[in-house]
């Protein structure tokens, strides 16, 4: 697989969204085939991703077309799935 496709379902005014993207900006230098894409959840697109994938709490985070958490997001959890993809490699 050439790259690690992470999409953020995000809310506005979502704390634990801005505590991820803050993460993610800390974290991002050591992941360079993750392309992260951030969708609102106010979009027609962020709502079929929120059905799609059950997400019930903000952010949602998919990651290759498979839901990972939704909620906070556990870092050694989100680290430990990128590290599992990219040994696929």
């Amino acid at each position: 697989m050439d790259t690690i496709d992470v999409t953020v379902v995000k809310s506005p005014n979502c704390t634990h969204c801005a505590a991820f993207m803050e993460f993610w900006e800390e974290i991002k230098s050591d992941w360079p085939k993750v392309q992260l894409s951030e969708i609102s959840i106010t979009t027609p697109e962020g709502q079929a991703l929120a059905s799609q994938h059950m997400i019930m709490a903000s952010p949602g985070v998919v990651i290759n077309d498979e839901l990972l958490s939704t909620g906070g997001v556990n870092k050694e959890r989100f680290i430990a799935k990128l590290k599992e993809l990219s040994d696929h490699e």
